[in-house]
């Protein structure tokens, strides 16, 4: 019976979503179902409504994205960062992307202030400027061979480990996939 409401209850999701991964989320439902099969009626209750529940606020949140367009990228309306089919954009890059705008616009800054500090009169003087010497620079490229490194040694154990996704599902056998 359960399974025969959370089939009709698919079709709240939108149709190409529902393409997508509709026949995997009914053989994860009865995966999960024969599993509850034996337990008493207010655990299977409990299941019963969590499931549900879930459905209904994922197809909510499929039509929202949907209806935001937000397609195949940041989802930055729901405050999530989700992969999705065809998206290839790395999490880092926009901590990246932050860190040199922040350099772009402290340049900036210096760049007025020194501006600023030159008389201006006709002809102009000369200025010595002295030199001035910068923290963040000095510790910048010693942050990314940090965590260059620290990504390099990640890589190597989940190499050595053959722990990877793409070793896993190489592992798995035809009845699993």
């Amino acid at each position: 019976m359960m399974l025969a409401v959370y089939r009709k209850l698919l079709r709240l999701y939108p149709a190409e979503h529902r393409e997508l991964f509709g026949e995997e989320m009914m053989a994860v439902l009865r995966e999960e179902s024969d599993d509850h099969a034996k337990k008493k009626l207010l655990a299977r209750g409990r299941f019963f409504a969590r499931e549900i529940t879930g459905l209904v606020n994922g197809a909510l949140h499929e039509h929202f994205r949907a209806w935001v367009e937000i397609q195949d990228g940041l989802s930055f309306a729901t405050g999530r960062f989700n992969m999705r089919n065809g998206f290839r954009f790395p999490k880092t890059t926009i901590v990246f992307m932050t860190l040199i705008l922040a350099c772009v616009v402290t340049a900036i800054k210096k760049g007025e202030d020194i501006a600023a500090s030159v008389p201006n009169v006709d002809p102009p003087l000369p200025v010595h400027i002295q030199p001035v010497h910068s923290i963040l620079l000095g510790g910048l490229p010693l942050f990314f061979a940090f965590f260059y490194a620290a990504g390099l040694i990640g890589w190597a154990i989940m190499f050595a480990l053959r722990r990877s996704g793409t070793h896993r599902l190489d592992n798995m056998s035809a009845g699993q996939k």
